[in-house]
């Protein structure tokens, strides 16, 4: 937990705790201190303690005393972990790289996960990001045309930015088509530097309009392309709302006039993540799911980035054990 306070950032708040100890310690040296002077004036009389008591001095009790407390409260601070004044490194970054596709096709604002499909999917991908913190992520929003919303970045900000873009409004027309999705996040690994594992996650509800979809799971063996499907919706389905103006107006319907029912199509994920050497995911209200995804996700081998320049804040805890070893140090000379 961090905190910054008097220009000065600490960086590990949560041993506060130790302050109490000091406090406590401190109280009862004192105390001891002022029972033994009180002791003192009550068995000797203060102009005969210099004479009687020869190796007995207030003052040198009392900055002992100090030193001590002094000595502990600057070990208390080094604890905390103080950083201040910046210096430039070079960090070499290590993670995987994913792209996360989030289909956009009309049938993802169904209700049978509420809100809906959509606005759900959505969600459970903000919370991936917070489980994935060292990896480089990218967006691709599809239906019929794929579209690199976001290229892989460690910018979870500009990620959301982007990914909260996507709303009702800007819902494709489209039907979904898997292969086209895979078919673009393949040739966009290929434009890169070549990567040992390629990993793909797919938000979608699996109501696949593919033309070709079997010969472009093929060229995703051959890439070595990890497809994961996470499946949005429910078996038993629910209409598609027709939206204008932010409101629904009507559901869609079919040519005989009959309320058409989206379904989540399991089969199709499960076979293709199977068949690409990944995992189906099924959805649930718990991170449970997420959990699952980040497991598998963390058991391919991270790949090396290249290096990056950083600002950092410089430990400053030494400079306290200095103290501290300085206060200690006199204490034992007087």
């Amino acid at each position: 937990m961090r905190k910054t306070f008097l220009n000065i950032v600490w960086t590990a708040c949560e041993n506060w705790y130790v302050f109490i100890g000091a406090v406590v310690i401190a109280g009862l040296a004192w105390s001891a201190f002022y029972k033994k002077r009180a002791l003192v004036a009550q068995l000797v009389k203060p102009q005969w303690q210099k004479i009687i008591l020869k190796n007995y001095a207030e003052w040198r009790i009392t900055l002992r005393l100090v030193l001590w407390v002094i000595a502990f409260l600057a070990v208390c601070f080094a604890l905390l972990q103080p950083q201040w004044g910046k210096k430039d490194e070079m960090v070499a970054q290590e993670g995987r790289e994913l792209f996360i596709a989030l289909d956009v096709s009309r049938s993802m604002l169904a209700e049978d996960i509420k809100p809906n499909r959509l606005a759900f999917a959505q969600s459970k991908i903000k919370r991936l990001l917070q489980l994935l913190p060292s990896e480089r992520v990218g967006l691709i929003i599809f239906a019929g045309v794929p579209i690199v919303q976001c290229p892989l970045t460690r910018d979870t900000g500009l990620f959301s930015m982007f990914l909260n873009q996507v709303d009702a409004d800007t819902i494709s027309t489209g039907t979904t088509a898997l292969d086209q999705v895979i078919a673009k996040t393949v040739a966009t690994f290929e434009r890169m530097a070549a990567r040992k594992n390629k990993i793909l996650v797919i938000f979608t509800d699996g109501e696949d309009f593919s033309q070709q979809l079997s010969q472009v799971r093929q060229k995703a063996l051959e890439a070595g392309l990890h497809v994961f499907t996470y499946g949005v919706g429910t078996e038993q389905g629910a209409p598609v709302p027709v939206i204008k103006e932010g409101k629904v107006v009507s559901f869609e319907k079919n040519e005989q006039g009959n309320v058409v029912l989206t379904k989540l199509n399991e089969g199709i994920l499960r076979s293709l993540s199977a068949e690409t050497g990944a995992q189906y995911i099924s959805p649930t209200q718990t991170d449970d799911d997420l959990q699952l995804l980040v497991k598998k996700v963390e058991e391919y081998e991270k790949e090396t980035f290249e290096d990056r320049q950083l600002s950092v804040y410089e430990d400053r805890y030494p400079f306290f054990l200095a103290v501290s070893l300085c206060a200690l140090l006199l204490e034992w000379i007087l």
